[in-house]
């Protein structure tokens, strides 16, 4: 029995990695008897081994090289991982009541997550996204095709056997951690839909394929008119994509040659549902194999960065990865053997640096959960220290109004009382001075809630609260703290329309051990997590 193997003939990760010389592998199944015999052969100063190999040999290869693959890279036991995500989870449930009491920029059961982790595929229609999915788990589980072929979120998640589910299943789930999708409307349920597949390349992740973007006819616009982007598909497609891509662990985003960013929608998305997701987004230019000439690839990518530098508000654009499927030899997914050239190596190499940021996304779930508290944490802090400097503001000018009011009352019916202890006045004068003491008492009053209310809504509007901002964060001003700036720019409009909606009348004091704790979380908890996630190093203090 001879089985030779060929590493174009792998999965991609597979090749990864057989490519950087995991002959021990090799030689593992050799010595155990699981392959019989095989034979190298060098190929012009490059190493390729071929293969025909069968299905259950080649599903313990890849559980090796998997396992293998995540140990290696992430470095940390099982027992640590779990530690690490039951500690963000408690810690993050436990400032949801500060939030739920302050009404804060957290989304309600922002502290719960998916079961498992997933990766997020967007872009433009006919833009590669069902095929590279396709790629990925080594098998036709989405249809694929030049006009838009489907119009649902759907979720692929591995499981035993092949089973379907409609959305009201899947969002009705309590265990997949998609039920939060019901506040965007029963059309966005019944647009969801849940493939559980068996015999894929994935086992302990899913993948999210969304609806392919593009410009819709009427610009926009309602039937009456009226600009009506958002709700075109009938739920709000945009907070919909932000509220995946705030949980997955790695997004993608896809662009074709046909259509190099020049689809408003997809830039709109970029712009407002995943910005601020930079360390987990991928930008992709798909099916570069298509240009015949190199001029039109030079045209199309210059495109595609001009129109990325419309909406990224840097002058350097990140990195765009390009590149292509394997072209197949029949519908199937059998692929040809990999005949990589100089003008397609690149191609194929970028495309396997993607599978294998895709394949890393339960190591990045670590991560992602201890980058998510961090961020959480900051926005609640931020919005409670401005909040809590505006109430006192408030408060500080309303108790005045108080104590003049009091004060006036006081002197009066005082002055009233001694007059007419005394007889100094007739009983008529005493009785109209008090009189004029609680007239002069109401109309006091009515200033100072006249006077509350206009002062509220100084304190509310956005250079009140610029100014709250500037008294309570002088130092990061001071040192130029963008991060401390982007952070504020997230919460000043939330905070705005809470204020305009509750008022400041109604607004909690904080205390000072609510602080205390969401800055011992900061400075204490999350460095803590991140040595613990963190590989080991020269520089780990992880002993300590």
């Amino acid at each position: 029995m001879i089985l030779l193997f060929h590493t174009s003939l792998l999965s991609p990760s597979t090749s990864i990695i057989m490519k950087k010389g995991s002959l021990s592998l090799l030689s593992h199944y050799c010595r155990s008897g699981s392959i019989g015999r095989i034979r190298h052969r060098s190929v012009v100063s490059s190493f390729s081994i071929k293969t025909t190999i069968s299905r259950n040999m080649s599903s313990i290869i890849h559980q090796h090289q998997q396992q293998l693959s995540i140990s290696q890279s992430c470095g940390i036991s099982p027992e640590v991982q779990t530690q690490v995500l039951n500690t963000c989870a408690e810690l993050h449930s436990s400032i949801m009541t500060l939030n739920e009491k302050l009404h804060g920029p957290l989304a309600k059961n922002s502290d719960q997550s998916t079961a498992l982790p997933f990766v997020l595929f967007v872009g433009n229609h006919s833009s590669g996204k069902s095929s590279f999915i396709n790629y990925i788990l080594q098998r036709n589980v989405q249809t694929a095709g030049v006009a838009p072929t489907d119009d649902c979120f759907t979720v692929i998640a591995p499981g035993p056997t092949d089973q379907d589910r409609d959305g009201p299943a899947l969002i009705g789930d309590p265990d997949m951690g998609f039920r939060n999708l019901r506040q965007f409307g029963p059309t966005l349920i019944h647009h969801t839909q849940l493939k559980i597949r068996a015999e894929t390349r994935i086992q302990n992740f899913m993948l999210v394929d969304s609806p392919g973007m593009i410009d819709s006819p009427s610009g926009g616009q309602s039937s009456s008119g009226v600009a009506n982007s958002n709700m075109d598909r009938g739920y709000d497609f945009q907070n919909v994509v932000k509220w995946f891509a705030e949980r997955a662990d790695v997004v993608l985003l896809f662009f074709d040659p046909d259509k190099p960013g020049t689809t408003g929608e997809t830039l709109k998305i970029l712009l407002h549902a995943l910005g601020g997701m930079d360390h987990k987004l991928l930008i992709i230019l798909n099916k570069a194999d298509q240009f015949k000439k190199i001029h039109d690839f030079a045209r199309a990518y210059g495109s595609l960065c001009w129109n990325l530098s419309k909406v990224i508000p840097r002058k350097d654009i990140p990195r765009i990865y390009t590149m292509c499927l394997p072209v197949k030899k029949t519908d199937d997914i059998t692929l040809l053997p990999t005949t990589d050239t100089n003008a397609f190596a690149d191609l194929h190499q970028t495309r396997d640096d993607v599978v294998s940021e895709v394949m890393k996304a339960p190591e990045r779930r670590i991560n992602n959960v201890i980058t998510n508290l961090h961020d959480c944490v900051n926005l609640l802090l931020m919005h409670a220290v401005v909040l809590e400097e505006s109430r006192k503001k408030y408060e500080a000018l309303k108790w005045r109004f108080r104590l003049q009011i009091g004060s006036t009352m006081v002197a009066g019916l005082g002055i009233a009382g001694l007059t007419s202890y005394f007889a100094v006045l007739p009983l008529p004068y005493t009785s109209g001075f008090v009189a004029a003491t609680m007239a002069s008492c109401g109309g006091m009053v009515w200033f100072s809630n006249s006077q509350l209310k206009e002062y509220a809504k100084s304190l509310n509007s956005p250079e009140g609260l610029s100014s709250a901002f500037q008294r309570t964060h002088m130092n990061e001003i001071r040192n130029a703290d963008e991060y401390t700036t982007n952070v504020w720019q997230r919460v000043r409009d939330h905070l705005r329309v809470g204020l305009e909606s509750f008022g400041l009348d109604n607004v909690p004091a904080i205390s000072k051990k609510e602080l205390d704790h969401m800055n011992l979380i900061l400075e204490s908890e999350v460095p803590r997590l991140r040595r613990l996630a963190s590989p080991t190093h020269f520089g780990s203090k992880k002993s300590e």
